[in-house]
């Protein structure tokens, strides 16, 4: 289960890294030739869409790795599945029904870790295994 966990945690990251950096740091209009709903919603959308996957990533990775605060990886898997809920219904909205799927398969994989790292095999603090053996 923790392999699964972990896999699915970079899977996240490596497309939602991806994807937040494009909606951060190009141009509304270099988006807009390659996303068509970038033209239904004001310009803040894509960059707070984008800052909000960028942060996902690294908290989906970072506070696992270094076991500081590892409470906030589900925390940000939580996140994306708002994200996704939010992005499956503005593409249905505005007619791009056959990208909703692509938004339930990401929601349901960060569904997973949120589940996973909240309540089937949580990930212990730094420090944590020695105050307890001591």
């Amino acid at each position: 289960m923790n392999m699964a966990l972990w896999a699915v945690q970079v899977l996240l990251a490596l497309v939602f890294g991806l994807s937040g950096g494009m909606k951060t740091f190009m141009t509304i209009e270099a988006l807009s030739e390659m996303l068509a709903w970038i033209n239904h919603v004001p310009g803040w959308v894509p960059r707070l869409a984008g800052i909000s996957e960028l942060l996902a990533m690294a908290g989906l990775l970072l506070p696992s790795i270094t076991g500081v605060r590892p409470e906030l990886t589900p925390l940000a898997a939580s996140g994306l599945v708002i994200v996704m809920v939010l992005g499956g219904a503005l593409h249905a909205a505005i007619g791009e029904i056959g990208t909703v799927p692509l938004n339930v398969v990401l929601g349901g994989l960060a569904a997973f870790v949120a589940w996973g790292r909240f309540v089937k095999l949580q990930i212990e603090p730094r420090g944590a295994a020695r105050t307890a053996s001591a």
